[in-house]
């Protein structure tokens, strides 16, 4: 997977000079021992401890020099909330706290360390200074639980410092069809990051642009051959897939600008058809599963949440269209249901835009909406087949009316079940959706995309939310909880 920041992850002790220095030091120790073991790539210790105002400067100092990007703060007794918030403060990254357990009861005659209260006045302190830290649901640890923190804490800082130098980029206008994909754009550059807009002229120039580099074009169509094998069944387009992708890159490479990543949201009809003649879906499927996501219909929002949900999983994603119920009849007798009710089940469908990885079997094929206003001719291009059977979290950051961002996270799976329909489609089992899309998806109006990470990232997704600053976060409620202005009587 390329576009993604590579984290480097500094772990900073702490210690309050009333408490042995050595007693942070020998902890910490312990600690990157473990680190060491479990093989966590680029996690680093800082030398300096940090007592008071000057030891958190001359950390910052290390930090800088290492080109640390996130940082755990490690309790390794009570700690100085000042000096330690004050060295998250101006180091400006993705903060953590963790904090060491007492050892056992040889310790705590003299040597004890008091970091479960330590936490406390450093949570107080990170309040005095409105910061945003991730405080796992149990701080106080031991070093073989806190690889298990650091490890989360890593994907939870890979989104948000993707999100902090990201460009998302579109082609075209948003559809006036999906006024969904309308979503004012404010929010976005609150976030920190970047909006492009182009016109769709500007692909069909950047299209032909590229059209004379027919070395890279061919070899590209040699790729698509290989992963597509027997599915390849539009050879008479293969060159001009090709040659978009080649354009997508060469815009990709380009266009960055001050950013360090890139995700793209493209007009995919209904003029994309008549003028390239041809589908844009394929393309987008394998851009999508090498890290660039490229949204359908110009949904930037889409874009920015496949964006997330790839760095929070380090796998490709996907972009649905939450589309259509499932017929009685389409599931087997006895079926597994993930822990979901035949009420619960969906599909997830879109027009061919999952990358073949994420596949159970596919093929390119045309597109029989389009097709319905259009010859066939020119709908050749998507990517259609079974979502393959895996785990699944439905995820969306999307603003409001209001220009105030709302999201939901839910987990699930797809099913090992023939959907019995056209597209890139699977059946999705998210146990308690029923009320969830009731309440949350049309009582909140999200629009009709999800962004589908192919694992379950909820807990990386909804702590990366928090440290951006998003407070609207939904998730599904169990049953005997009400969602606001649910009707307990209609049950």
């Amino acid at each position: 997977m390329i576009n993604q920041p590579v984290v480097k992850l500094g772990i900073v002790g702490v210690s309050r000079d009333c408490f042995p220095i050595e007693l942070t030091r020998t902890r910490l120790a312990a600690l990157m021992a473990e680190v060491k073991k479990a093989e966590l790539p680029e996690v680093h210790d800082c030398p300096v401890i940090i007592e008071n105002e000057v030891d958190a400067m001359k950390a910052l100092d290390w930090a800088k020099a290492n080109g640390i990007n996130a940082v755990c703060m490690f309790l390794g007794n009570f700690g100085p909330e000042g000096p330690t918030t004050m060295f998250v403060q101006r180091f400006q990254g993705p903060a953590m706290v963790i904090a060491a357990k007492e050892e056992g009861k040889a310790n705590l005659a003299s040597d004890r360390g008091d970091a479960l209260c330590g936490v406390l006045n450093f949570s107080y302190s990170v309040g005095l200074r409105r910061l945003k830290v991730y405080i796992p649901e149990y701080p106080n640890v031991t070093p073989q639980e806190a690889v298990k923190e650091l490890r989360d804490f890593r994907a939870i800082a890979r989104v948000v410092i993707g999100m902090h130098s990201l460009k998302v980029i579109g082609f075209g206008p948003r559809p006036a069809d999906f006024f969904a994909c309308n979503a004012p754009i404010q929010p976005l550059y609150d976030l920190g990051v970047e909006v492009e807009e182009n016109s769709e002229l500007d692909m069909k120039c950047q299209f032909e642009k590229v059209a004379s580099r027919t070395a890279e074009i061919e070899a590209i169509a040699k790729d698509m051959q290989a992963e597509l094998g027997a599915g390849h069944t539009y050879p008479e387009i293969i060159n001009k897939m090709a040659q978009l992708e080649l354009a997508i890159m060469d815009w990709y490479e380009n266009h960055k600008g001050g950013c360090n990543h890139v995700a793209f949201a493209n007009k995919c009809w209904p003029a994309w058809q008549p003028v390239f003649e041809f589908e844009p879906c394929y393309v987008n499927s394998r851009l999508t599963g090498r890290g660039i996501p490229v949204a359908c219909e110009v949904d930037l929002y889409g874009a920015v949440s496949e964006y997330m949900a790839e760095c929070a999983s380090e796998k490709p994603a996907t972009l649905l269209d939450i589309n259509n119920s499932v017929p009685a009849d389409v599931i087997p007798a006895g079926a597994d249901l993930a822990g979901a009710t035949p009420q619960d089940l969906y599909m997830g469908f879109h027009c061919g835009n999952t990358c073949s990885s994420c596949m159970k079997s596919c093929s390119i094929k045309y597109q029989l909406i389009q097709a319905r206003l259009m010859s066939p001719d020119i709908t050749k291009g998507t990517l259609e087949g079974q979502i393959a059977a895996s785990k699944t979290t439905m995820f969306r950051l999307q603003s409001n009316s209001d220009s105030k961002l709302v999201s939901y996270i839910a987990q699930g799976e797809f099913l090992d079940i023939d959907p019995c329909s056209f597209g890139g489609i699977g059946i999705a089992a998210i146990p308690g959706f029923a009320r969830f899309y009731r309440h949350v998806l049309v009582g909140k109006r999200f629009p009709h995309h999800g962004a589908y990470a192919f694992d379950h990232v909820g807990k990386i997704l909804f702590e990366a939310l928090r440290l951006l600053g998003v407070e609207d976060i939904n998730t599904p409620l169990p049953a005997g909880q009400l969602y606001p202005g649910e009707n307990p009587f209609a049950l």
